[in-house]
């Protein structure tokens, strides 16, 4: 094969695992949209105010005393806390070994399967339900740590925008097929309604493993240079090399700021997301159906958001189209706290602006991160931004949970987010994003 023919291709070979790579997006999106967005939080909500004698009671688990309107966000806060010490290691081993497509298998069939298992959560089992969530969640964090750290393999710097923002829209599109298809069996299917609840829940754990088969045939592993052959020494050079990655945030102080920036007003985007569907049932007094719709349409509209939202960004770049979007967050969040009982257009309303931000915020965030980290080192880097990503919302769930248990009151409790994308809009502001770049080692794109 000549050399030509070679670079020809070369760019074939980056496309296909581009491709391959956007079907994992499609692939979990299920998880976020029927899981943790519409079905799991009121569900787990109803059954632990069964097993506590009504909304005002408590119940137990793993030693602790929740409110049980209070339970799901605490569940969710539990998951944060298990994977702030599970991701780093994942993206350890990623690195450490290079076996990045085993990882992203291991991980995703794990949240899967714990997953399909939401099907048996039923009558007082709210506790098993906590369980299966934790493990799905923590399992799900884990594999987009791996999952994101192939994005600067798979892309060059000036392309990373878009490929982020395809990636992410496309996971948005899986999210509305998978939920248009349990709309329907939970409206008009006639099947009972715990019944069809538990079904929508089982089959994100389906559809994330059948669409995963993709990206693992596509992606491949970049060859890592180690002496070490046995488990123990795999595993314990993983753990030095994240001593080491801990230790080396020193150096990058600009990237350690965008870091605490984007853990920050993501946790409040999560928190929103996750929280968004129990609001609209507990205060909000509004049916199942509407809710569903609302989501659907959040979940297209997004689809068109995020490729909106990387447009803009190369127009106007990155960071400024981020700074926009939450202004947007901002005023959403205010809002709500006004929207009045049984108002479904004041909900629909409110859901198409946050869609049209929704997927946007956190791709560009996403490719902006790729390159304020040093190279052959992503998987490691993207254990720490992944750990207030997709669900993972510690200090949002902490603050909600809080809010829930001193006032009693929904509103307060979504109206007290506001400060995460106020303070996260000050820190994103003050980061210096071309010399937190070439501090990592990396080009600076022409706009950003």
């Amino acid at each position: 094969m000549t050399t030509s023919t070679v670079a020809e291709d070369l760019p074939l070979a980056r496309k296909r695992e581009q491709r391959g790579w956007y079907w994992y997006d499609f692939a979990n999106s299920g998880f976020q949209s029927t899981v943790i967005t519409v079905f799991l939080g009121p569900y787990l909500t109803t059954l632990a105010e069964k097993a506590a004698g009504g909304e005002n009671g408590f119940v137990g688990f793993l030693g602790f005393d929740f409110r049980a309107k209070a339970y799901f966000s605490a569940i969710v806060a539990i998951s944060v806390v298990l994977q702030i010490v599970v991701m780093p290691v994942a993206g350890a081993l990623a690195d450490h070994t290079g076996r990045k497509k085993e990882l992203l298998g291991l991980f995703a069939y794990l949240g899967a399967a714990a997953t399909l298992g939401f099907y048996f959560v039923q009558g007082d089992a709210y506790v098993l339900g906590g369980v299966l969530f934790i493990v799905a969640n923590v399992a799900f964090g884990a594999a987009m740590v791996v999952y994101n750290s192939f994005l600067p393999q798979i892309a060059a710097a000036d392309e990373r925008d878009k490929v982020s923002s395809h990636g992410w829209g496309f996971g948005y599109l899986g999210g509305f097929v998978l939920l248009a298809v349990n709309l329907f069996l939970y409206q008009g299917s006639g099947i009972e309604t715990g019944l069809a609840v538990r079904i929508s829940l089982a089959s994100a754990g389906l559809w994330w493993a059948v669409f995963t088969v993709i990206p693992l045939m596509r992606l491949r592993n970049r060859r890592v240079a180690t002496d070490e052959t046995t488990p123990g020494q795999i595993i314990g050079g993983s753990f030095r090399q994240l001593g080491r990655t801990l230790a080396d945030l020193r150096r990058y102080p600009r990237s350690l700021l965008f870091l605490l920036a984007y853990l920050i007003y993501n946790d409040g985007v999560q928190t929103v997301i996750s929280f968004s569907a129990t609001y609209a049932d507990q205060e909000l007094g509004l049916g199942k159906s509407t809710q569903i719709t609302a989501i659907l349409m959040v979940q297209f509209v997004a689809f068109g958001g995020a490729l909106l939202l990387g447009r803009l960004a190369a127009r106007f770049g990155t960071k400024r189209t981020v700074l926009v979007s939450l202004v947007v967050w901002t005023g959403v969040v205010a809002v709500a706290y006004f929207l009045q009982k049984g108002a479904a257009v004041q909900f629909y309303a409110i859901a198409f602006l946050i869609a049209i931000v929704l997927g946007g915020t956190q791709a560009l965030s996403r490719s902006l991160y790729s390159l304020v980290i040093p190279a052959g080192r992503e998987a490691e880097y993207f254990s720490l931004f992944e750990i207030s990503d997709k669900g993972s919302s510690l200090l949002g769930s902490f603050t909600l949970t809080l809010a829930l248990q001193i006032t009693n009151s929904y509103r307060v409790a979504i109206l007290s987010l506001v400060i995460f994308f106020v303070i996260g809009f000050g820190l994103l502001m003050a980061v210096n994003l071309p010399r937190a770049i070439r501090e990592a080692g990396n080009e600076v794109p022409a706009r950003i």
